[in-house]
């Protein structure tokens, strides 16, 4: 493996302003990564080689200008196939959608393209990031770089298994319930969502409007701090934009870099731990909070007694949202269109598309959906579970009256292995136990690497939450846990993943 591509996204910008490498030899050293590995690890559905090396070369004329566009300018990024991309094939991981190129960027896109981001490619992910292991892929699961038998997490896993594979120094991920976080723990990666609102959410094509957040995945802190700062801020075509000015997240995560956490008051959730949670994840997660409290940061234990019903809650409100999202997908106005023979009336295409076009997890939401927004059944399901969403908001709210920032383990387990839970939908559903709870209230979180299980070698995630548009709080606390851990391990947690053996794609994948 090329050493250019294990170096961090601020390590490559560093390189590119002294002038000792080039954005194009970087963006190349990528491609050739990923057309070395990922036809195992399957995190790209489309490699745009052609259009990574215009934006390369473009890069390093404004460089030799003198006329950088901002410090990540020239290094490259992959972004999540839900964000529409002008020019590139937007499939969401659905046939639906097969074959689909959007006339227009997505904010975030447009961001990273002003910002001379060069654009690797669209990672794999959950049709409709529906799922929480990429399995549910129209196009095949992707594979986690720890373990090639087991799953990246998701819905997007083809984003964190990028990163963790050395194809991409930076990806895009989107987190409606733990999607961002949840992968970088299975991952060894580092997954950022932001405060809902922070960053935009035009051209992200929907799931549930008032969950879904785009965000950061990378391989350290300060990266997904950097690529924050890129992407975050108000957008006028986004409804649900915040309208202030931001701190810098890099600034924010290099003072917490210092390690020194003197004065930061510490919630550890009472209601997330304990049984049905992995021996190994639970020991990683105490470990934390010890180095937090050698660090200097006072840890009390807070109860956040709705959290028990957010699962349930989040199972009532997505699907609602879901099902009305996914009406616009009709075989009238654009996608797939399965025509049965004889003379069809435009119903009769409708469904007979919606029903080749979508895969069994998006059908079940939908049903589940409609079936709680249905007359008759609206107040005692959906209503009730926006009741009980604003019981876990006023949970943060007086958690975080006692606290800075509260934190858990990212996810009940580590990686499973693939196929293990598809005939189990509770049991799949229930990897998003403690991510669950910040979508519902809009705050932000992220995960980072906090090491291996004993029992199966593989990484765990530890996750910080803060106050609704403290998202500097997190970064803080995240670098510094981060130090620390890097410290005590004698370098990044992703030096002890296996290498990768090569292209062969496993039986199965595709």
């Amino acid at each position: 493996m090329s050493e250019t591509v294990r170096r961090t996204a601020a390590e490559l910008a560093e390189a590119l302003a002294a002038g000792d490498v080039t954005s194009t030899d970087l963006t190349e050293a990528h491609l050739d990564r990923i057309e070395a590995v990922d036809g195992a690890v399957h995190a790209f559905l489309h490699v745009d080689r052609d259009g990574a090396l215009a934006q390369a070369a473009e890069s390093d004329a404004r460089r030799s200008r003198g006329e950088a566009r901002g410090v990540l300018d020239g290094v490259p990024i992959a972004v999540k196939d839900v964000l529409t991309t002008r020019g590139l094939p937007t499939t969401c991981g659905s046939r639906i959608l097969e074959g689909w190129v959007p006339p227009y960027d997505a904010t975030v896109v447009t961001r990273l393209r002003d910002a001379g981001l060069p654009i690797l490619g669209k990672t794999n992910m959950d049709e409709f990031a529906m799922g929480s292991s990429t399995e549910h892929s129209a196009y095949g699961p992707t594979r986690n770089p720890w373990d090639l038998d087991r799953i990246p997490g998701g819905s997007g896993g083809g984003s964190a298994a990028a990163v963790a594979a050395f194809e991409a120094p930076l990806a895009i991920g989107t987190d409606t319930g733990g999607s961002i976080r949840q992968p970088g723990a299975v991952t060894g990666t580092v997954g950022v969502k932001p405060t809902y609102g922070g960053v935009s959410r035009y051209g992200l094509v929907a799931l549930a409007n008032s969950l879904d957040q785009a965000g950061p995945v990378t391989r350290t802190v300060l990266d997904a701090a950097m690529l924050h700062d890129v992407i975050g801020g108000h957008d006028p075509r986004d409804s649900t934009s915040i309208q202030q000015e931001w701190p810098s997240f890099t600034e924010a995560a290099r003072a917490g870099a210092a390690g020194d956490m003197t004065g930061v008051r510490v919630g550890v959730i009472t209601e997330l731990a304990g049984d049905g949670w992995q021996r190994g994840v639970m020991a990683r997660f105490d470990e934390s909070v010890e180095l937090l409290v050698q660090a200097g940061a006072e840890v009390v234990e807070v109860s956040c007694p709705s959290f028990v019903h957010a699962l349930a809650t989040y199972y009532l409100i997505l699907p609602a949202e879901a099902s009305s999202n996914l009406a616009k997908f009709d075989a009238m106005r654009y996608g797939l269109r399965v025509v049965p023979e004889g003379d069809p009336s435009a119903e009769e295409v409708m469904r007979a598309t919606r029903d080749a076009g979508f895969g069994d997890e998006v059908k079940r939401r939908i049903i589940l959906g409609t079936y709680a927004l249905s007359s008759g059944y609206y107040d005692a399901y959906y209503g009730q579970a926006q009741k009980i969403r604003t019981l876990i908001s006023r949970d943060f709210d007086a958690a975080f009256a006692q606290v800075d920032v509260l934190v858990s383990p990212t996810a009940p387990t580590t990686a499973f292995r693939l196929g293990e839970k598809l005939d189990d939908p509770m049991a799949m559903y229930l990897n998003d136990l403690a991510t669950i709870p910040a979508n519902l209230a809009g705050v932000p979180g992220i995960s980072i690497p906090n090491g291996l299980a004993e029992e199966d070698g593989l990484p765990s995630g530890f996750q910080v939450l803060a106050p609704a548009l403290a998202d500097d709080r997190v970064y803080r606390v995240g670098a510094a846990l981060e130090a620390l851990h890097t410290a005590a391990w004698g370098g990044p947690l992703l030096d002890k993943a296996p290498e990768l053996a090569g292209a062969a794609t496993p039986e199965g994948s595709r």
